[in-house]
């Protein structure tokens, strides 16, 4: 079997999945070409997995200081690269169209009538789920964004809709057992890509009774008092997310699956503009997973970190590993038996 997969890179995300989906595949035997769209290739880092990827231009959301700049997102977006990066994209000795919310990949397939699967955390927005601030335009970008003849929707809960649980890069063993019985009482893991980093290390310079560990584009490794800063990189952040007790991020949908995984205390401040981020917040308030705020300051991260209150915890199944065996099927099942069997 030979599959095409798509990933949008805007993301660490999308990124993290296809991480935990290509260790299953090509344990499987399955040949697995990646395209990567979203992002300059220079600002990808620890893709030695993907082997000889391609990088895409795609399309993607431009944010300043923790929101959306629509007015931006359209001056740089290039439609028509876009439809030519899919005209060219030759689908034709590929089984399967494998799309993680990536345009190019899933349109061709399309286009090409090749067969297509599409996994993601933005297919669960096509099911009655908790959302905020949703309208038309935001239902027709989930449906036409990254199409495929069968989306598999993830999301938290299944309420009650035909969607699976996270994809979790991590695979429970001895090390992962030991690091979590390491872990620090005070520290914080912080993780605000979208925010203006400098203000984020203003916020927590008053907090010292806490060590954070600081990710985020532009930073350097560097110690700044009880702040260690680091840009992005994953086994550093990898370890750091194992060892902390709370998480301080942005309402990305992958971080917090694991952190919830590994049943840390969490915070999250949504992308203002950014339904997706603003609707995983409301959904982890229903759910009573995770603490929410809409706006940063030292005394919102000091009242977090110091609360008694205690969350819900989970634990996910292997879901990479089904997924995978279920498109190896020759006629793979319903997605809500896929999805039963999951949550069951």
């Amino acid at each position: 079997m030979k599959i095409l997969y798509g990933v949008q890179a805007t993301g660490n995300g999308h990124i993290s999945r296809a991480r935990a989906m290509g260790k299953y595949l090509a344990k499987a035997g399955i040949q697995v070409d990646y395209l990567f769209s979203g992002r300059p290739a220079e600002q990808l880092f620890d893709m030695q997995q993907f082997g000889d990827y391609q990088v895409k231009r795609g399309l993607t959301f431009v944010t300043e200081a923790g929101k959306v700049n629509y007015w931006q997102t359209l001056r740089q977006a290039s439609v028509q690269t876009l439809w030519q990066d899919v005209k060219a994209l030759d689908c034709s000795s590929y089984d399967l169209v494998l799309t993680d919310f990536e345009p190019i990949t899933a349109h061709a397939a399309k286009q090409q009538k090749k067969r297509s699967v599409a996994l993601g955390h933005q297919y669960a927005f096509l099911h009655k789920i908790p959302m905020e601030h949703a309208n038309l335009v935001t239902h027709l970008m989930f449906r036409h964004f990254a199409p495929a003849q069968i989306r598999l929707g993830l999301h938290w809960h299944h309420f009650n809709q035909p969607i699976l649980p996270p994809i979790i890069d991590e695979e429970p063993d001895e090390e992962h057992d030991a690091e979590h019985a390491s872990k620090e009482a005070n520290r914080v893991l912080v993780y605000l890509p979208f925010e203006d980093q400098q203000q984020v290390i203003g916020l927590l310079k008053p907090l010292t009774e806490f060590q954070f560990s600081l990710y985020g584009p532009g930073l350097a490794k560097a110690t700044i008092g009880h702040i260690d800063t680091h840009p992005p990189a994953l086994h550093a952040f990898k370890a750091d997310l194992a060892r902390c007790s709370h998480v301080l991020s942005n309402a990305g949908f992958e971080l917090i699956s694991e952190a919830l995984q590994l049943q840390k205390h969490i915070m999250v401040k949504p992308l203002q503009g950014q339904m997706e981020q603003q609707s995983n917040a409301l959904a982890l308030q229903q759910l009573k997973l995770a603490c929410r705020t809409d706006s940063l300051s030292t005394g919102a991260i000091a009242k977090w970190l110091n609360e008694k209150q205690q969350y819900g915890t989970v634990n996910y199944p292997n879901v990479a590993s089904a997924i995978c065996n279920w498109l190896l099927q020759d006629t793979p099942g319903e997605v809500n038996a896929l999805s039963k069997t999951l949550w069951s």
